[in-house]
């Protein structure tokens, strides 16, 4: 998984304000291969669609992953014949990469993507950007799994998306309800921080961004959609779904083992109501209660299992105390992980040199109590042992949940986070109004055109435009990745137009 150095925090959500500036607010991407009978009147009905109904300039971008027929073509006849379309080549194949290269690139503050077969129906296009525009969400999916959703499908794909995403449940922990309906949306400055951490280049892209976008506590909004199966698809689904899984191991070994540095993604304080300082209400209390006390109940069964099986060989205090040390350096590595939310192996071994002085705590009780139990009677009985170590661990654990919460692990969210903000010249002056974005330093995904077939230009492709085929504009030549500040100009669905059936 990728570690390089953290791009900066991300920037409170804000409702994305409309102005004068011709940046689209939205980029809708169709990634295709061979794709030549379908992209014309995918984009042709895209394009009315959002024209009569989006209220803000948008682009339509065709990102063509290396076909081999015709389909550069197409795309480069519409970019010709459509101001709003705009040809994006790639020489080499993969969902991921074509989304990863052409959202990098993209100066649009809200990016999404779809197929090209538009199995989903796109009323439901204006409600997946909507949240992402007023601020409310970070990034948002269709899907097709939700009550409301009304779906056309066989029995083979419905039973494999739902064993594909029940696996995601129990494997990743994940909770959003569908990971791989082609309908997506994500605000580009989210984007610029988050593709850099995505591995995938192909159709586990979406699953690996919305995991890590949700492990790192981003809002993922939820639109429910009409869906109807194109029988035509050229999906492999065998291979698919090997790659999937591949990913799904990939991921969760690098959650598991803190490789994944998803504090990268943590947002200023006050953008979360979770973060705020609210007198007489500890911040996390009630979620660690709950861990400690999962951990704690495991682990006193453990404790009681690995004391009753050294009692067959040792007294009681021999036993007690080597059942406590086993079980006391499990309860640490586990509250550490799960309960207080410590990620990587930094300060594990004195995490544990601390757990072991309130293990001593614990010890204390404990073999106390069997001392006095043993002064009270000659020869108890195992049962009565038992007993008295539980009420005495029950003592011993909330001591032991003060000591975790305020010496060996300390809540430090009260440090002031810092922010990245670039400066520039926006092309438009700024209104009063206009809010300055917090962004991160430029991409390695560069939008300067590069000459066809460059080795610099990324994956072997070129910026918007450059191709083969003659077509040599770029939307956004002035403007490098790292600027957010925009004005956003609506733009009204025209009332005299004859292809509006209103």
């Amino acid at each position: 998984m990728r570690t390089e150095p953290s791009p900066g925090n991300l920037p409170a959500r804000e409702h994305l304000p409309a102005g004068n500036a011709g940046t689209p607010v939205l980029d809708v991407v169709i990634p295709v291969y061979n794709e030549e009978k379908d992209l014309q009147p995918c984009v042709l009905r895209l394009h009315e669609h959002l024209a009569r109904t989006f209220p803000y300039a948008f682009r339509i971008t065709i990102a063509d992953n290396a076909s081999t027929d015709t389909t550069p073509l197409v795309a480069a006849r519409l970019e010709a014949e459509i101001p709003e379309v705009r040809a994006f080549r790639l020489e080499q194949k993969g969902r991921g990469r074509a989304l990863r290269t052409v959202w990098s690139a993209s100066d649009a503050p809200v990016l999404a993507y779809m197929d090209v077969d538009l199995s989903t129906d796109l009323n439901a296009l204006l409600p997946l950007v909507a949240p992402l525009i007023s601020g409310h969400s970070d990034l948002a999916i269709g899907s097709r799994l939700t009550r409301s959703s009304r779906v056309v499908r066989g029995a083979k794909r419905e039973f494999i998306s739902r064993t594909y995403n029940l696996i995601l449940r129990g494997s990743l922990q994940a909770r959003f309800s569908d990971a791989q309906c082609g309908f997506k949306a994500i605000r580009r400055d989210v984007a610029q921080v988050l593709l850099p951490l995505v591995e995938d280049t192909g159709w586990f892209f979406d699953t690996e961004m919305l995991v890590l976008a949700e492990r790192a506590g981003l809002r993922i909004h939820e639109v429910p959609v009409d869906w109807v199966d194109d029988p035509d698809s050229t999906v492999h689904i065998v291979k698919t779904a090997t790659d999937d899984l591949k990913g799904v191991w990939r991921v969760g070994r690098a959650l598991a083992t803190g490789s994944l540095a998803l504090d990268r993604l943590a947002r200023p304080f006050g953008d979360d109501p979770r973060d705020r300082e609210i007198s007489g209400v500890p911040k996390g209390l009630a979620r660690q209660l709950v861990g400690f006390c999962v951990v704690g109940g495991l682990s006193t069964l453990f404790y009681l299992l690995l004391y009753s099986g050294f009692r067959t060989f040792s007294g009681s205090q021999v036993a007690n105390a080597l059942a406590l040390l086993v079980s006391a350096v499990a309860n640490t590595a586990a509250n550490r992980r799960l309960t207080f939310g410590v990620r990587g192996r930094g300060g594990a071994v004195k995490h544990q040199a601390q757990g072991l002085v309130v293990f001593g705590i614990g010890l204390a009780l404990t073999s106390g109590s069997l001392a006095a139990l043993n002064a009270a009677t000659n020869d108890p009985a195992h049962s009565t042992e038992l007993a008295v170590l539980i009420a005495a661990n029950l003592a011993a654990t909330v001591l032991r949940f003060l000591l975790f919460r305020a010496w060996v692990f300390p809540d430090r969210r009260d440090e002031s986070p810092s922010t990245v903000v670039a400066s520039h010249t926006p092309a438009v002056p700024a209104g009063p109004a206009s809010p300055v974005y917090a962004t991160a330093p430029r991409s390695p995904y560069s939008t300067t055109p590069e000459p066809y077939g460059s080795a610099s230009a990324p994956y072997g492709t070129t910026a918007y435009g450059s191709t083969p085929y003659g077509t040599t504009h770029s939307p956004h030549d002035h403007q490098t990745w790292g600027d957010a500040t925009m004005q956003l100009q609506p733009v009204r669905p025209n009332d005299h137009d004859p292809r509006d059936a209103r």
